[in-house]
């Protein structure tokens, strides 16, 4: 059996190189109110403002970027309920690569309708009752394409770890680090950041209450499978961690915590209100956490990462309404 070799904060470095210039170093905001709320300082990482609205750019630029040129004729396969495949769509068209994403049926009409602006050719599934590796593995022998995975890959995760990296430039040491987490490459990426960076940092990933196999498998100490979860955080509903992402979530993870979909509504307005951002409800995962924890915050210096703030328009409103 091959041993699987993770990769390092140098990873994240040489991918923080190569998408210089090409992807945004994104915002890191600050709110009195949430910091009077918390009794703390909390920065926030936004990555709702980078290139296509999310932090997949990150790894799936390092990715494609690294393609020799046999792959960059024949082109990517990826799966993805939204953002990865933005990502890979976008990055894809500015490197010249063709792109096929397979994408559920329910996936937000905005994310698909992005994904073909791109100029990939989308392939639907059913998320409940057809396997997307499969047929992104299919679709790759089958037409010779290199299949890149929404998380577990290394230069997918070295990627997302930038997100982070900026952060503690930026700010400094923190205490604590809050981030989504669905199959784990942005909390994974973000963990060989932290520990490189700031290693006496917290770090806390934070999945939807009804889809916590993250939270199962660090604690069981082995990967938890689960259905696919009914929740609003369309970014997480994972059924389970990758090899790579959990062999860095165990070492080097200090908790996983979970939200409802009702405090992810309430962490919605509160960014649409008082911060003026449009944040989908996986980019809440962070916030949301870091508010039901605030007794444990007051004095401490808190980062969370905004994963994203893709959402249709009409969901948005009928959840604020809520």
């Amino acid at each position: 059996m091959q041993t699987l070799v993770l990769p390092t904060y140098d990873d994240v470095v040489a991918a923080a190189q190569r998408i210089e210039g090409h992807a945004h170093r994104t915002p890191v905001l600050t709110s009195r109110t949430v910091d009077a709320e918390l009794g703390a300082q909390v920065f926030f990482k936004c990555e709702n403002f980078q290139r296509m609205g999310a932090f997949k750019f990150r790894g799936a630029f390092n990715a494609l970027s690294k393609f020799d040129a046999t792959q960059r004729k024949h082109g990517v396969v990826a799966f993805s309920s939204g953002n990865h495949a933005q990502g890979i769509g976008l990055s894809a068209r500015l490197l010249g690569i063709p792109a096929t994403i397979v994408m559920p049926h329910d996936a937000p009409a905005a994310k698909v309708a992005a994904t073909r602006e791109y100029g990939a050719t989308v392939v639907s599934y059913d998320r409940y009752t057809q396997d997307r590796e499969a047929i992104g593995r299919q679709l790759a022998e089958q037409q010779g394409l290199t299949l890149i995975p929404p998380y577990d890959h290394p230069d997918i995760l070295a990627g997302q770890g930038t997100a982070a990296k900026e952060l503690f430039e930026e700010v400094g040491p923190l205490d604590a680090l809050f981030v989504c987490l669905g199959g784990g490459g942005l909390l994974s990426g973000s963990a060989l950041a932290t520990r490189a960076l700031a290693p006496d940092c917290k770090l806390y990933g934070v999945e939807p209450e009804a889809g916590n196999d993250g939270q199962q498998s660090l604690r069981s100490g082995s990967i938890v499978k689960i259905d696919t979860p009914k929740t609003i955080a369309d970014g997480a509903q994972t059924q389970y961690l990758g090899n790579y992402t959990f062999g860095i979530i165990k070492r080097d993870v200090d908790d996983i915590l979970t939200a409802s979909d009702a405090q992810l509504v309430e962490a919605m307005r509160f960014f649409a209100e008082r911060m003026k951002m449009v944040v989908e409800p996986t980019g809440c995962l962070g916030f949301a956490a870091a508010r039901a924890m605030a007794d444990e915050l007051k004095g401490q210096r808190v980062g969370v990462i905004i994963s994203g703030g893709n959402i249709d328009l009409d969901n948005y409103a009928r959840l604020l309404a809520r």
